[in-house]
């Protein structure tokens, strides 16, 4: 059973969805509170994934067994016909997507999903193959190194270019908690080589995505102007939204819930 933390019983008001949140690599659900704060309104529960916080020593070697974990840890505090919206970034937005799409999360009523910078796979075997060496390198140095030392590096990867130096040394010091050889280990579970292209499930799925991203992060704008998918733009935020504008991220994600509702009255 992987550690998740809720914000209320979900007992009460039975019919409104409850919002469940999953991480990106390095973090853990705290990383979700200040977005929390401005949705107090809902029932909310985020969940440590493998490897991280507080569900550092649960271990998953693919992404099925990965949605296997986050499925058993929701069937224990919600109902199974309960609806739920599921919000992940980056790694979370992965494996979430991954989990829609190959009907890993069955026995949830999961009605929408919120993509944030997630990655929706890579077509050309020459990428994967690129992209497993890159994360087999990185994998070994978690492995080995100390953990400061290799998220010093980490943190200057194109994906983080909109960080000033004080983000980053705050990042680097908060992230320094993960045990390095369980982040190597989820690193390579859920390496992107190993995920399969995901965005032409996604959008005949009868699941509705919306896809968040950074106006500062080109990749990932890109990647949801291309997508054909709903999707906002947050401006003065690269990445990581969530943390960098929690309010803005709150408001989207309350504006996707009321569309969602109008719409299946």
């Amino acid at each position: 059973m992987l550690y998740s933390h809720a914000n209320q019983s979900f007992t009460e008001k039975h019919q409104q969805p409850v919002l469940v949140f999953l991480h990106g690599l390095l973090g853990s659900g705290e990383d979700w509170q200040q977005t929390l704060a401005h949705l107090m309104d809902y029932p909310a529960l985020s969940i440590d994934l493998p490897s991280h916080g507080l569900s550092a020593f649960s271990t998953c070697h693919n992404f099925k067994e990965c949605c296997d974990q986050i499925s058993d840890t929701l069937l224990t505090q919600i109902a199974p016909h309960r609806p739920i919206v599921l919000i992940g970034y980056s790694l979370g937005a992965r494996i979430a997507m991954n989990g829609v799409v190959n009907n890993h999360f069955a026995n949830l009523n999961i009605q929408q999903l919120i993509v944030e910078g997630g990655n929706f796979g890579l077509q050309h075997k020459a990428d994967k193959i690129a992209r497993l060496n890159h994360d087999s390198r990185w994998a070994k140095r978690f492995e080995s190194e100390p953990i400061e030392q290799v998220l010093s590096d980490w943190y200057q990867l194109p994906v983080f270019s909109s960080l000033n130096h004080e983000q980053r040394q705050k990042l680097i010091a908060k992230r320094s908690a993960n045990l390095g050889p369980q982040v190597a280990h989820m690193l390579m579970a859920t390496s992107l080589a190993k995920q399969d292209y995901l965005l032409d499930a996604l959008k005949s799925s009868s699941t509705t995505t919306h896809y968040i991203c950074g106006e500062k992060d080109k990749k990932f704008s890109q990647l949801a102007e291309q997508s054909g998918l709903s999707f906002s733009q947050v401006v003065d935020a690269g990445h990581n939204v969530h943390v960098e504008q929690p309010q803005a991220f709150a408001a989207i994600v309350k504006t996707q819930i009321d569309v969602y509702e109008n719409s299946s009255h």
